[in-house]
């Protein structure tokens, strides 16, 4: 059996490199129809980003997978001072004084805490990039690797719960198809009640009786319905037995489930006594089934 994943997921590694740079890897994924990446990496890792894209896409098949990158460069305690800024704040103010004719000079402690003259030195250099690319695909190995155990075991899950929706399904076919037997007795002796009042005492045909009943019978056997019924869902579960990428095939199956639980919601509409009512009971049941069933399949990949 192949492993079945979930699209929901989420992991996270931590990395350094040479003990100066710093960074962290996070990935989530929920639900899509289709493969849908969003990458937030630094400004300066375009060329990552192609790599980190290109693992990504042979990874995963379907859902909406953000993955973000954040980078941290270890201070090194050093102050850069920023000569033109800090020379510019001392000639405006010298220019101010000559100006009004004041005789004074700058205080250097007060320019030396004005925004951006003293920084700690914290930017990137090339130096830095160097083998940084290399560090983040080394470490998006395993981030990968965590990211599909926890969305094999949602994966395996919402297989458990499927499983046994398809079981609950194929109770109910099985009542069905117990019930139609005497809910098609029941529907006959309707009709021979009926013609009788409506020929107010005349002796009914059997001829004629018979063939409205086949009429009717033919307009309400739900028997191709149970058994195709009863045929998805064995398919259904096969499938979840096979794994592998399952949620489109999965979805259309649902479909075709749905549509054999309404045909025969409409065939047994009118079917009156306690069968018929069950048999109506049990195709809204199915369809509560299959519902349920669609919510839990649309999270598979």
């Amino acid at each position: 059996m192949s492993v079945v994943y979930s699209m929901t997921g989420f992991a996270s590694v931590q990395g350094s490199l040479r003990g100066e740079l710093s960074f962290g890897l996070t990935i989530k994924g929920v639900n899509h129809r289709f493969l849908d990446l969003n990458l937030r990496l630094p400004s300066q890792c375009d060329a990552l980003e192609m790599q980190v894209r290109k693992l990504l896409k042979e990874r995963l098949r379907r859902g909406h997978v953000e993955l973000t990158l954040q980078v941290a460069r270890r201070a090194s305690g050093a102050m850069q001072l920023n000569r033109e800024l800090l020379g510019g704040y001392v000639g405006g103010y010298r220019e101010a004084a000559a100006l009004y004719g004041v005789e004074a000079e700058p205080d250097l402690n007060a320019l030396l805490r004005m925004p951006g003259v003293m920084t700690a030195e914290s930017g990137w250099s090339s130096a830095d990039m160097e083998g940084f690319d290399a560090a983040v695909v080394a470490e998006l190995e395993g981030l990968l690797g965590e990211f599909d155990r926890v969305r094999a075991e949602e994966g395996a899950s919402l297989v458990a719960e499927l499983r046994a929706s398809m079981l609950r399904l194929r109770g109910f076919a099985a009542e069905v198809a117990e019930l139609r037997g005497g809910v098609r007795v029941a529907q006959v002796e309707r009709l021979r009640a009926r013609m009788a009042e409506l020929l107010q005492g005349t002796a009914v045909s059997e001829e004629r009786l018979l063939t409205e009943a086949a009429l009717l019978a033919e307009r309400s056997d739900v028997d191709e319905e149970v058994v195709r019924l009863q045929t998805h869902v064995q398919r259904f579960l096969t499938m979840l037995d096979d794994g592998g990428e399952l949620g489109k095939r999965l979805d259309f199956l649902l479909q075709e489930l749905n549509r054999e639980a309404n045909t025969m919601l409409s065939k047994t509409g009118s079917a009156t006594g306690s069968g018929g009512l069950r048999i109506t009971e049990l195709g809204l049941e199915m369809k509560a089934e299959i519902e349920k069933a669609r919510e839990q399949v649309q999270n598979l990949e």
